[in-house]
């Protein structure tokens, strides 16, 4: 076998698997490495975006079920996590073909590491070898951090994000540690299905990067679901009983005991690094910053000119489309006119898959006023919406911040159903230059989710 190649790309991920097929498409030999048989696509087919979102999907069916004991909850989550699997399967399978099928794309499964620059050493099941490139491309992706919590590794009921998910029993008593935007998916989730939900965060303010309204709506939608939300809470020990289940020993901000929590299931949600430890980056002198992430410059280049990183692996935002737009910009230098960069990504919308979904594009309203706009607001219930009403989804709220001296919208937070699909109507709004009232005055079908912009800008009036 030939081991030289134009291309090596390390990880099968979002950014990395398209980049693959468009440098084949372009005649280019690539070899594509990915450590596990289980991570074909990478993460967000395989362990986070599709799998929690089916999981979130179904659970919300079965908030509706009404089932008549915890055994008709376990069995309607079991079937969840079937289909999950199922689905999670397919996908794996069809993200493979599409690369390993293709003449120019070779997959090799096993674990990377660089021998040099322009070197890569790939220890597979049955052999070990060694491949160099032109150009390497780095797309490990993160990890989720474990933090040190006395008890932590011993215990056989701590998971992830990753590892719950395959748990298919449901767990009557769910601890999560850690109260940001994965932990509270996993809350909502957790707490339709039928669990007994306790949030334990470390930090005072329930979702700081909010506004204190939104955050305040969103508390109590989740409370009203069963969660117990404990702020400033520190994990001290985690500690299993005999002959099962297991124990969550916290102390609250300001207290003098430490209180004691049980629990059959853990969830460690404390976020996650940049999945670079094991690659020897030092052999090939790619610099990385304190917490791991490898530095890039705004075309994605490290310090190490024909070395890129793509994703999660770089820090900054940890969303599958930015990924997607690392492929972008690489691709603009490779075969496009070398124009596209970091810094024309402005206003990224996000979404939160709890129920219902809180989407955000641009800057709240205390961000827009410590960056000194004098700004215009407008809120609603989302009770107000006709489409809220027929679907009987009326919890939540919806808030737009517009600039008072030139009418562009400065942002916008949606807590609402259907959120994830509509803040990109406002993101797409606000790249293109429009006034608060191009959304105000545009006509949308009816009954639909979109046309609470109507009424939502028409209160700036």
């Amino acid at each position: 076998m030939n081991n030289n190649y134009d291309a090596i790309i390390i990880g099968f991920g979002k950014g990395g698997k398209t980049l693959a097929g468009a440098m084949e498409r372009q005649g280019w030999k690539v070899a594509m490495i990915e450590q596990s048989d289980k991570m074909y696509g990478g993460t967000c087919i395989n362990i986070a975006c599709i799998p929690s979102k089916s999981l979130a999907y179904q659970s919300k069916y079965a908030a509706f079920m009404n089932p008549n004991s915890f055994e008709d909850q376990n069995a309607y989550y079991t079937q969840a996590i079937s289909e999950k699997n199922e689905l999670v399967s397919f996908l794996r399978s069809k993200n493979y073909h599409n690369l390993s099928d293709k003449e120019g794309i070779t997959v090799f499964t096993g674990k990377a590491s660089f021998i040099s620059s322009h070197e890569i050493k790939v220890a597979m099941k049955e052999e070990t070898v060694k491949l160099t490139a032109e150009r390497i491309f780095i797309n490990t992706g993160a990890t989720p951090i474990v933090p040190n919590i006395q008890g932590i590794h011993a215990s056989k009921y701590v998971y992830n994000s990753t590892t719950l998910m395959d748990l298919m029993e449901l767990p009557k008593h769910l601890v999560i540690i850690g109260g940001g935007y994965i932990g509270l998916e996993f809350a909502s989730m957790y707490a339709n299905y039928g669990s007994d939900v306790t949030v334990l965060d470390g930090a005072e303010a329930f979702l700081k990067r909010e506004d204190r309204d939104i955050a305040k709506e969103v508390l109590k939608t989740l409370e009203g679901k069963g969660i117990r939300y404990i702020s400033g809470a520190q994990v001290q020990t985690v500690q299993d009983k005999k002959p099962d289940g297991t124990r969550v020993i916290y102390l609250r901000s300001g207290a003098d005991q430490p209180e004691t929590i049980e629990a059959d299931a853990i969830l460690l949600a404390t976020g996650r690094k940049p999945n670079t430890e094991e690659l020897n980056l030092a052999h090939a002198g790619v610099a990385v910053n304190e917490k791991g992430a490898i530095q890039v410059d705004e075309h994605l280049k490290t310090n190490i000119p024909h070395i890129w990183a793509i994703g999660d692996v770089k820090g900054g935002p940890q969303f599958t489309y930015v990924s997607l737009d690392d492929y972008r910009i690489i691709k603009d230098q490779l075969f496009g006119a070398g124009k596209r960069s970091t810094k024309d990504r402005v206003n990224i919308p996000y979404s939160v898959f709890i129920d219902p979904p809180l989407s955000r594009v641009g800057l709240s309203e205390d961000e827009a006023r410590e960056q000194g706009y004098e700004t215009k607001i407008a809120k609603m219930p989302v009770a107000a919406s006709p489409r809220a009403r027929l679907m009987k989804e009326t919890q939540g709220v919806l808030k737009a911040v517009v600039d008072a001296k030139t009418d562009q919208i400065l942002g916008c937070t949606l807590f609402c159903t259907e959120s994830s699909e509509i803040i990109n109507i406002v993101q797409i709004a606000m790249q293109t230059g429009q006034s608060y009232t191009f959304l105000r005055d545009q006509i949308f079908t009816h009954p639909t989710m979109s046309e609470v912009f109507n009424d939502l800008f028409g209160q700036m009036e």
